[in-house]
């Protein structure tokens, strides 16, 4: 089968995507120019503020094309004659991770970028991690060797890439190529006279890592949008990387942040004319005009294929690395999609764990990442204060949970699509971890009164304790209890739940006993004689205060002090509009 960005030269061209992440200031542009021939219009910071601070603050992209290596030759058959490595150059500066995790999934292989002089910085983990959660293949790039003294530069590369290959060595690139090279010797502002070392080999390297990464023609168009300009009398052009499915000339699209359709007229890849492309192209894409300002960046799509959530589930992990705590109702960074939104979350488990192979997990998107178990609403879940870290349990055995992510705007995203929680908000100069959570997309909340129309189904309850004490019995089936309940409280709503008394009955809540929160309580099989005896020789002790007159606060520190205590347990739904309560 040709691949359809064929394009007017004949050539038939395989598209591998490659990431250029790493600590702001390691060097991430200086490669990615070392090594690009051809340049995209996003590419080499030509925002006008990256130039002034001399870092990029979206992605870049920049390509260039080599003839099919023979392993990929022998992969792929007669189907392509060329292959082109578009680099994606990711912004490292800690406060643009939002752009970060929109890039990172778009690729094939990474590239982690180290300053050989600083090594690993907090950016550059957090790069790391994202590479874990997005990519399956990784080559380190030792940078900036020229800056190491000759005498003392191999010593140097060894020791920096023992240290990598330890770092490394718990994650899912271990043992994983690390290559040195000068990207730019001399600096950013040394002439360009003097030339880049170790690309030759760094490209020879990039050959043999390549592999022919899965591409799907089928399902609907996903369009991630990096950049958007207009072009006089021709229409509007989107340049992206297509995440699914495929896009022809004349197909219409639709871009749902804006709630409309565009018919495209054009498309090319880095500057040839192409008549269609497919999952994991880089294109642009001229469509009829719209104003490019209203889309600097986000998804674009098959017409009615994505939907806008005001609120979604997710299957949830702790990022190990993350120092605080998961907090129910505490506020967070989710990128999804591509947007980065505040959300409130919430956590909650299965109430009982019975077999985790209930249901049979499916098949993988990605090779190595296993598509989480599907979500029922029909199980019963446990509302969490907070997060539960699996102490002591092997991997893989850890309890699943799940989060409920209410967005502060609605976000317009894929199914199944990564979830990234991060606290952005906090001090970028620390040496601490902001990407807290990541996650799968179960299901998603259209309906912007979703508390009312989907929460409900939700069966995530709270553990209710309450404790009380007898008062005094009237009758061998009878009990009057207090506190309990306040004196406001609405008792029909207990009516009927069930007690135990500390003494080994069981009863029944009957009704509201005077008009001070007491309960009258009835024991179907009796009150024992012990019992019985426990509470009249209290109540003797007591002496008078009778039922009808008001306790003074002397009766009530005694009765607090009864020998026998009335317990109360229920569960309560958290989003049942009636406020039942349960009792198993």
């Amino acid at each position: 089968m040709a691949h359809p960005n064929a394009g007017n030269t004949g050539a038939r061209t395989l598209n591998f995507n490659v990431g250029v992440l790493g600590h702001v200031d390691s060097g991430k542009t200086s490669l990615a120019r070392a090594l690009s021939s051809t340049a995209s219009t996003a590419a080499f910071d030509k925002n006008p503020q990256s130039k002034e601070r001399g870092i990029t603050l979206d992605l870049g992209f920049s390509a260039f094309t080599v003839p099919l290596p023979e392993h990929l030759r022998e992969a792929c058959g007669e189907r392509y004659d060329h292959l082109q490595f578009t680099l994606v150059d990711c912004p490292g500066h800690a406060s643009l991770i939002r752009t970060i995790i929109g890039g990172a999934q778009i690729i094939d292989l990474m590239l982690l970028v180290v300053d050989i002089v600083k090594g690993m910085q907090t950016q550059t983990a957090e790069c790391l991690l994202i590479g874990q959660l997005t990519c399956s293949h990784m080559v380190i790039i030792l940078n900036k060797t020229d800056l190491l003294p000759d005498d003392k530069k191999q010593s140097a590369i060894d020791k920096m890439t023992k240290r990598m290959h330890k770092t490394l060595e718990n994650t899912r690139f271990k043992g994983c190529p690390v290559i040195a090279v000068a990207a730019k010797p001399g600096g950013p502002e040394a002439p360009d006279t003097e030339e880049a070392q170790g690309i030759i080999e760094l490209m020879q390297l990039l050959k043999a890592q390549a592999f022919l990464p899965h591409r799907d023609p089928s399902g609907c168009l996903l369009m991630a949008v990096d950049h958007c300009f207009s072009i006089r009398g021709q229409g509007t052009v989107i340049t992206g990387t297509i995440l699914q499915g495929a896009l022809h000339v004349n197909d219409t699209l639709e871009i749902p942040a804006l709630k409309v359709t565009r018919k495209v007229k054009s498309m090319q890849m880095f500057h040839k004319p192409v008549p269609s492309a497919m999952q994991g192209d880089r294109v642009g894409v001229c469509v009829t005009q719209f104003d490019p300002k209203l889309l600097e960046r986000g998804l674009v799509c098959t017409p009615g294929s994505l939907s806008t959530l005001h609120a979604g589930i997710i299957t949830v992990q702790k990022i190990e690395y993350y120092r605080g705590a998961l907090c129910s109702r505490a506020k967070f960074h989710i990128t999804i999609g591509h947007e980065t939104v505040m959300a409130r979350v919430s956590f909650f488990s299965r109430t009982s764990l019975s077999s985790q192979s209930e249901v049979p997990s499916s098949g993988s998107p990605s090779a190595e990442e296993a598509t989480p178990d599907p979500f029922s609403f029909d199980w019963e879940f446990h509302y969490q204060e907070e997060y539960l870290t699996g102490k002591g349990e092997t991997e893989g055995q850890e309890q699943e949970q799940w989060a409920l992510l209410e967005f502060e705007r609605p976000v317009t995203c894929p199914p199944l699509c990564l979830v990234i929680g991060s606290r952005l908000d906090s001090d970028i100069h620390s040496n601490t971890c902001r990407l807290a959570f990541h996650g799968k997309l179960l299901e998603g909340f259209e309906d912007k009164n979703y508390t009312e129309t989907s929460l409900p189904r939700l069966k995530i309850s709270k553990d209710k304790h309450k404790e009380g004490a007898v008062e005094r019995v009237t009758d061998d089936y009878t009990v009057i209890g207090r506190n309990l309940f306040k004196k406001e409280t609405n008792l029909q709503l207990f009516v009927g739940l069930k007690v135990t008394l500390s003494s080994g009955e069981t009863g029944v809540i009957e009704g509201g006993f005077g008009q001070s929160g007491k309960i009258k309580i009835r024991v179907p099989e009796g009150l024992k004689e012990e019992t019985k005896q426990l509470l009249s020789s209290s109540s003797k002790k007591k002496g008078k205060g009778g039922a009808k007159n008001e306790p003074s606060k002397e009766d009530d520190a005694k009765a607090d002090s009864q020998p026998i205590a009335i317990h109360l347990n229920f569960k309560r739904y958290v989003y049942d509009p009636q406020k039942k309560m349960v009792q198993s």
